[in-house]
């Protein structure tokens, strides 16, 4: 059933975005989604996106980059343009997939800029749009806001050094907000997903002897899906989680355990 309730998702047209978005219309969340996709990549993206509006919610979608600064500012004009009268940003969704995958020693390593790029991207622009939707005062008086990390921000995977040292530092912020922002009635949350096949996880270097590993390390003998990951999104949506703020939350069925 359609209700007031809005959620931005950044990064929304794949993987766990998208299937982040299909829950929370479920539940009758308007969405707005804001992503960077080639122009070869928008049909079928756009079918989704349309699956989505025939469940009777709204979807306001915008393929542009939530990194640059000034995109960021003109479309925080074009959303508080479209939000109805009085209707909030209650979810924030952090799926912003765009960091290096360069190794550290060879002629082709990592550089100094492939680092901030990534932290850039995967990190820093949570804290971006959560101080910007807030000074606008875009956010409803009990917000979630919800990101997403990986094992591989403890652990050191070939290849991953940029995107471990952002996911890392999305960690980090997370709690940061949680404690700074509690008082406006944010509540900040970061989900760290087990292996999960998408599109970000097949561009990873070694990404079958992953899969592979993660399979044996997992009790239940499978790798997380997106839908795993959504559910516990919707989860922390909940007024029954609105107690829960500044955690990184395990959702990969067990495959950390050892």
């Amino acid at each position: 059933m359609k209700n007031n309730h809005w959620a931005l998702i950044l990064g929304g047209s794949s993987g766990l975005g998208l299937a982040t978005a299909k829950k929370l219309a479920s539940h009758g969340y308007n969405l707005i989604i804001i992503h960077r996709d080639r122009k070869l990549d928008l049909e079928e993206i756009n079918r989704s996106f349309n699956e989505i509006r025939k469940t009777g919610v709204t979807l306001i979608s915008y393929n542009k980059d939530a990194v640059n600064l000034k995109v960021r500012e003109n479309l925080l004009s074009l959303i508080s343009a479209v939000l109805p009268k009085e209707a909030k940003i209650k979810v924030l969704v952090h799926s912003i997939a765009k960091g290096s995958l360069k190794p550290m020693n060879s002629k082709e390593s990592l550089t100094n800029e492939d680092f901030q790029t990534s932290i850039q991207a995967m990190a820093l622009s949570l804290y971006d749009w959560t101080k910007a939707l807030h000074t606008n005062d875009l956010f409803d008086t009990d917000t979630r806001i919800i990101s997403f990390t990986s094992e591989g921000s403890s652990k050191a995977w070939k290849h991953y050094g940029a995107v471990s040292i952002a996911k890392a530092s999305l960690e980090a912020l997370t709690r940061s907000i949680a404690l700074e922002f509690a008082s406006c009635g944010i509540k900040a949350n970061c989900i760290q997903a087990g292996v999960t096949e998408t599109k970000s996880f097949n561009l990873i270097p070694g990404y079958e002897e992953i899969k592979e590993f993660s399979l044996k390390k997992n009790p239940f003998g499978r790798l997380t899906t997106p839908q795993d990951v959504a559910n516990a999104v919707y989860l922390l949506t909940t007024p029954e989680a609105k107690w829960i703020n500044g955690t990184i939350i395990k959702v990969d069925g067990g495959e950390s355990l050892q």
